[in-house]
């Protein structure tokens, strides 16, 4: 599943980067520690690897 915004792709490198322990877990915070409990590296990779170019800063939320 592709990132919907930069922040979603920018939580979802950090939480994989929790994952492969290049980086503590315990300094994760919101979606990227939430992310990292419920996906799966590939799911987690796949997110990461989105290509920016066009994306919204944050993603808008639904009503």
């Amino acid at each position: 599943m592709p990132a919907k915004s930069k922040k979603q792709q920018m939580a979802a490198g950090a939480a994989l980067a929790a994952k492969r322990g290049d980086k503590s877990k315990s300094s994760l915070r919101g979606a990227s520690k939430s992310m990292a409990s419920s996906m799966s590296e590939g799911q987690l990779k796949k997110m990461a690897s989105t290509k920016r170019k066009g994306k919204p800063t944050s993603a808008s939320k639904k009503k």
